[in-house]
């Protein structure tokens, strides 16, 4: 039995009881030695907070609570369950540092006991869990948090957005639908009322955010997910076009594992190359990523993506020489 479930059994002898219990009927109703007893109750009391008291005028253990209740929060995880929730915990934090901190250090700190009580090892999360993120680029968690709490609440914002593209700064009249986590990255997808329709933007290029009293726009998550999630990419849009692809027979063996987007159609060739055809809206991510396979992937349609291809090969045999 784990020490967790000795800790449910004291835990239900004294909670809601307005006497002290004696240390014997302890000992009896558990079947604890004495030894473990007092180890349980050190637990309890010492790891877990338990306001739990020796009452010297009744010889017995009580919860010194008005109602003599306490409860035990986090303790209906199993240790399993607790150890996946501490590492899922430390991958937040990895994946982007200081985010909800202040939210989250209090459950953390109950969590860390508990998983302390039963010996697993909370703190091996941060030294056995590593992820790289290679392109991540530094949020302003201000202006996510003020992101975050729009879409749940279901308010406008007016923002100040740094369009990267046409290096300008402008301000927006956004109802915000959702946060999107992607390639290590923030992006808020929105109705821009300017442009009546949607738009994503990237939370770190946020300048400033300010909360108004008008109810956001509601998109139906149909629409959202055919705007925003049927093309390639974080370029979103109603696909045009479709990619197909085709890598070398040693390539493949890495990308017929990959999930370039949920609907994309595959096949294998008798010479051991892999096909794979894609939707797209705009070619610019696309094009990013076809590249960085070099000669060990050919575009074999559409026209237009195998010229924005060329074009761009071209631009870097000019710049090597």
């Amino acid at each position: 039995m784990s020490r967790l479930d000795d800790l449910y059994r004291l835990h239900r002898l004294l909670d809601g009881r307005r006497t002290a219990i004696s240390r014997q009927t302890l000992l009896d109703e558990l079947e604890f030695s004495r030894s473990k007893l007092t180890r349980v109750i050190a637990d309890l009391r010492d790891k877990l907070g338990a306001p739990l008291v020796f009452d010297q005028e009744h010889s017995g253990y009580r919860f010194n609570t008005t109602d003599g209740r306490f409860e035990l929060p986090g303790l209906w995880f199993t240790g399993e369950e607790l150890h996946a929730l501490v590492s899922l915990n430390h991958l937040l934090q990895t994946l982007q540092p200081g985010l909800l901190d202040h939210l989250l250090a209090p459950i953390r700190a109950r969590l860390e006991r508990i998983l302390q009580t039963e010996h697993l090892g909370g703190g091996e999360a941060k030294k056995r869990i590593r992820i790289l993120a290679m392109a991540g680029r530094a949020a302003n968690l201000h202006h996510f948090q003020t992101a975050a709490g729009a879409v749940l609440q279901r308010q406008r914002l007016t923002i100040q957005y740094y369009n990267r593209e046409r290096d300008q700064t402008g301000m927006r009249e956004i109802s915000p639908q959702r946060l999107t986590h992607y390639r290590d990255n923030w992006y808020l997808d929105a109705w821009c009322h300017q442009k009546k329709a949607l738009r994503s933007f990237a939370v770190e290029c946020i300048r400033h955010a300010t909360v108004l009293t008008k109810i956001a726009k509601n998109v139906p998550d149909a629409t959202l997910n055919r705007e925003l999630a049927s093309a390639y990419g974080i370029f979103a849009g109603i696909p045009v076009a479709t990619a197909v692809l085709r890598f070398s027979a040693y390539r493949a063996r890495w990308v017929a594992d990959e999930i370039w987007h949920p609907e994309q159609q595959s096949r294998w060739l008798d010479d051991g190359r892999y096909e794979l055809s894609l939707p797209y809206s705009r070619d610019t991510e696309l094009v990013m990523d076809i590249l960085k396979h070099g000669a060990e992937v050919e575009v074999i349609a559409p026209v237009e993506l195998r010229e924005a291809v060329r074009i761009q090969l071209d631009r870097v045999r000019i710049q090597y020489g």
